[in-house]
């Protein structure tokens, strides 16, 4: 039965009690003392929720006297509830048959029975006989509204449907336990998930744990258990960073026992870890800013670093459940801010779940029974435009979405190809993961990667450090993480066909710079980079890749800034440094032009730096035009590598 379904099913029969319950006064739709007392005897049993006896005594109510349309309301909703859908319909249409207008929500319960069922149709004709009364509750008025715009929109779905070929991930993934919600790093070649396995201490049969896998020559490995996140306890519905080095997850009390060190606010909270080279560190709460009274989960990391989206929920006192997706902003300083409800049209009144936002920062998947859609959860996606604003989902159509469940859709950074759970024939058993290739116009913005490894220059030695890259065109920073601190590697998730300057920094060393294009093309030839970091020490020297001037010009241009700025923050963390700026030129023009040029280059860099706050006693500028290259200047390769900016320490 789909979460929609249960969640009205409550509803209509809220709206049924003056139906079900006998009042002083009140005649029943038969005149029949003894069918009444069946009911009246059956009706106690449900309430008692002694369901087979109540099923016994309204069948034999209906037995007594088929006409009396009480019984088989009330079986519908027993036939409902036990999933039995076919049962309830047939009781409902009956005593729509028996009487149409006898119990107007009748025919919005037929309709949602339709709908499980993908009888569109039928559906909605019975909710546009539900509007033609003008009855029932504003609840059931909004939903019967929006149903009829699900049916309106599932019988053009059907008839137009979207290419899908889903193929199994394979038993190195797969087993006969169900496994759901995977997560991938951005170059595709680590996959973790979560699968149900048996509870060794027998509570509910099964429980949660993480299992990863990794590829060899384009094949899934055999996963194998996360053995230092796993407890006895739940842990599920992860994410991961575009590098793997950050995990994000959902831990859930059972009986009031969280697993391991771990201690809760909710129900379910979410936890992070780090890798330290290739161990996951002790899972830690994300804290009360994240995390609330009600419960949390379903998380999605943003290649940035900076954004966290989520799924809070909480119980109704009438049992019904209300679930929005959230979002929360990293502050400057390092800590979670208060997170607020993603704004924009993607939260309804009714269910979110299952939130994806894309290594591009633009495109976010989501599941929702709020949006017209087959029936049950729907899959949708929803674009940021320039303004930062959401856009109207769109339903990611049929057969992707049917009239049961569907949620916890993964797209790949590449954008291409998408990975969901399902139960269908032919898998490993129970929930398997597949693959399918994703139609070009639910497709995200092309993404790629970049990956290396920072080191000492002299010793080799690898360091963990932090890094930033930066759009150089916006100025904007793209993404600010560290890389392992055991190993040194990084890999980062960042939109094609752009210029980005790259800024790495370790206290005790040298800051470094770079900066490169990420074609189009290079979605399928990734960026590799080797980050050298030199100690802090008289002599050692930094080419500052992203300060740039024009043609035969000594002006700054705009993009220097970001690079600037970081050499000045670098300045300032170590005030006891001196430092010389040196200006370089390729051999094009006379020595004495280009040593000019050098000359006031290396002086607009010192010049900004004076106007920001750094001492003139610790600051000297010095052009030494093409007697000093670096690369040969038979080439505009070597020519360019040639024209370059420095700063040396001179001084500590």
């Amino acid at each position: 039965m789909s979460l929609r379904f249960s969640f009205l099913l409550a509803l209509v029969f809220t709206c049924f009690q003056f139906v079900a319950q006998a009042q002083p006064g009140r005649e029943y739709s038969v005149d029949d003392n003894r069918a009444i007392k069946l009911y009246e005897k059956g009706l106690s049993a449900y309430n008692q929720m002694m369901m087979e006896e109540a099923e016994d005594f309204m069948i034999r109510a209906v037995d007594k006297n088929a006409s009396f349309i009480e019984p088989r309301i009330l079986l519908g909703q027993i036939y409902a509830e036990q999933n039995m859908i076919e049962k309830s319909i047939s009781q409902i249409e009956t005593a729509i048959e028996i009487d149409s207008n006898f119990f107007p929500n009748n025919h919005f319960f037929l309709g949602e029975l339709y709908l499980t069922q993908g009888m569109y149709q039928k559906a909605l004709t019975s909710f546009q006989k539900f509007e033609s009364y003008g009855t029932g509750s504003p609840t059931l008025k909004d939903r019967s509204v929006l149903n009829i715009r699900s049916c309106e929109y599932a019988l053009l779905a059907v008839a137009n449907p979207v290419p899908f070929e889903p193929e199994n991930l394979g038993d190195a993934i797969n087993s006969a336990a169900d496994e759901y919600y995977p997560c991938l790093t951005a170059d595709e070649q680590t996959m973790l998930y979560t699968r149900a396995v048996a509870d060794r201490e027998n509570r509910t049969g099964y429980q949660e744990d993480f299992y990863i896998s990794n590829k060899e020559n384009n094949e899934w490995v055999r996963a194998q258990p996360v053995k230092e996140i796993n407890t006895e306890k739940n842990e599920g519905a992860p994410t991961l960073s575009p590098d793997g080095q950050v995990l994000i997850f959902t831990a859930c009390e059972i009986d009031g026992d969280w697993g391991g060190n771990r201690n809760g606010l909710g129900h379910c909270d979410l936890f992070f870890s780090q890798k330290i080279g290739p161990s996951w560190s002790e899972p830690r709460n994300l804290g009360e800013r994240i995390n609330s009274y009600s419960w949390e989960s379903q998380p999605s990391y943003s290649a940035d670093g900076r954004t966290i989206y989520f799924v809070r929920g909480k119980t109704t006192a009438r049992g019904v459940q209300e679930q929005d997706i959230w979002v929360s902003n990293l502050h400057p300083q390092g800590f979670w801010q208060k997170p607020r409800k993603l704004e924009g049209p993607i939260n309804t009144p009714y269910e979110e779940e299952s939130v994806m936002i894309h290594p591009d920062g633009k495109t976010l998947y989501f599941s929702s029974n709020g949006h017209p859609g087959l029936g049950g959860l729907d899959i949708f996606v929803s674009r940021k435009d320039e303004d930062g604003k959401w856009g109207e989902p769109q339903n990611l159509g049929y057969p992707i979405n049917t009239k049961d469940d569907e949620n916890s859709l993964l797209v790949s950074a590449s954008g291409d190809i998408a990975y969901f759970a399902s139960d269908r024939e032919g898998g490993q058993g129970g929930l398997d993961l597949y693959k399918f290739k994703l139609y070009n116009e639910a497709r995200p913005q092309m993404v790629t990667y970049a990956q290396g490894v920072v080191f000492d220059a002299k010793t080799k030695e690898r360091l963990g450090a932090r890094f930033e890259l930066i759009d150089l065109e916006s100025g904007e920073q793209v993404v600010e993480s560290y890389s392992n601190p055991g190993n040194g590697e990084f890999l980062v998730s960042l939109p094609s066909g752009r210029d980005y300057a790259l800024n790495v920094s370790r206290e005790g060393y040298l800051f470094y710079s770079d900066n490169f294009t990420l074609s189009q093309e290079s979605a399928t030839a990734p960026k590799q980079l080797e980050v050298p970091l030199k100690r802090i020490e008289e002599g050692s020297s930094v080419v500052l890749n992203n300060v740039f001037f024009d043609v035969d010009q000594y002006k700054l241009k705009p993009q220097s800034k970001v690079e600037l700025d970081k050499l000045i923050e670098f300045l300032k963390l170590n005030p006891e440094l001196r430092i010389e700026i040196s200006g370089h030129t390729d051999n094009v023009g006379t020595d004495e032009a280009n040593k000019v040029l050098s000359q006031n280059r290396a002086q607009s860099v010192v010049d900004y730096l004076l106007e920001n706050g750094i001492s003139k006693d610790r600051l000297s500028a010095k052009g030494f035009g093409e007697s000093k290259p670096i690369a040969s200047n038979d080439n505009e390769e070597g020519r360019a590598k040639n024209r370059r900016t420095e700063f040396e320490v001179i001084g500590k």
